[in-house]
């Protein structure tokens, strides 16, 4: 049997399931169109614990509108990531693995971005007597008096410079590592932590270091070597692999991040006056 419902009813109802309808509408687009308004940026916990992306990402948001939320890593986790499909954008510090994540087509494009120096940190008393601008002979140095030597050993961008530099020192620290050298398994942040609880020597890239408050008897010992030049890339993970990659969001942090704009953003970024990272973009590929 039919329902007679009074006519004025049947229009209050059908306004209300009209209007609940466009409300679910909106909701869902808005939904949508929030979702879409981030992306995720794998980087390097040396941009993280240098304070740079917290003074830096909130210009390109104001830019254009995309919030960029960070997962700070090591280097080669930060990859790892790009290769799972977990980033849309990988902000990170080594140029071998780098080409290599493009070439393998994990990722779009490696942009180079911006540069610091890496710094070997050590006791003001330098028992080692390691102080100079020579990367190797300080290494040389420490491995010969059996100083205690905080390392990152977690494949992160300033672990992988830090093997190389043993490598041309002579040593394998795969095969000659001692009680002295101390393996963090942890970011540059804590690795300096364990150095300074510890009095040991450790490699950092010099952004950590300025920001780096529990210095305690730490000084800089080994700088102006050339070879410890840090150079920063940034890349889109390909979304030929990963379709999920927000493709045109990811590109537009890179194209601002590349862009006088950007550049500028990084260049201004000081701790009591001292330059962080020089932008560099459109220096190499």
């Amino acid at each position: 049997m039919e329902m007679n419902l009074p006519r004025a009813f049947r229009r209050f109802s059908f306004t209300w399931i009209a209007a609940a309808t466009a409300a679910a509408t909106l909701i869902a687009a808005q939904s949508a169109w929030a979702q879409g308004t981030f992306i995720t940026v794998a980087s390097t916990t040396s941009t993280e614990q240098s304070g740079l992306f917290k003074e830096f990402l909130p210009a390109f948001t104001r830019a254009t509108g995309i919030e960029a939320r960070v997962v700070a890593l090591g280097t080669g986790q930060a990859l790892d990531m790009g290769r799972r499909g977990d980033a849309d954008v990988l902000f990170v510090h080594d140029k071998v693995a780098e080409d290599k994540f493009v070439a393998e087509g994990y990722g779009v494009k490696r942009h180079e971005v911006m540069y610091n120096d890496f710094i070997i940190v050590g006791p003001k008393s330098d028992p080692a007597r390691a102080k100079g601008n020579d990367v190797v002979a300080g290494l040389k140095a420490i491995a010969g008096a059996r100083a205690p030597f905080a390392s990152r050993a977690d494949k992160s961008g300033t672990h992988a410079a830090e093997l190389r530099y043993w490598k041309v020192a002579g040593f394998d620290m795969a095969k000659d590592k001692g009680p002295w050298y101390r393996e963090t398994g942890s970011g540059m942040g804590p690795t300096l932590n364990t150095a300074s609880g510890m009095g040991a020597y450790a490699l950092t890239d010099r952004g950590t270091w300025l920001n780096f408050k529990n210095r305690g008897d730490l000084v800089i010992l080994v700088e102006g070597d050339k070879r410890l030049f840090n150079q920063y890339g940034v890349m889109l993970v390909n979304p030929a692999r990963h379709a999920h990659v927000k493709k045109e969001a990811g590109q537009k942090f890179i194209d601002w991040v590349v862009s006088p704009a950007g550049q500028a953003a990084i260049a201004a970024y000081k701790i009591n006056g001292e330059q962080l990272f020089f932008p560099n973009a459109g220096s190499g590929n």
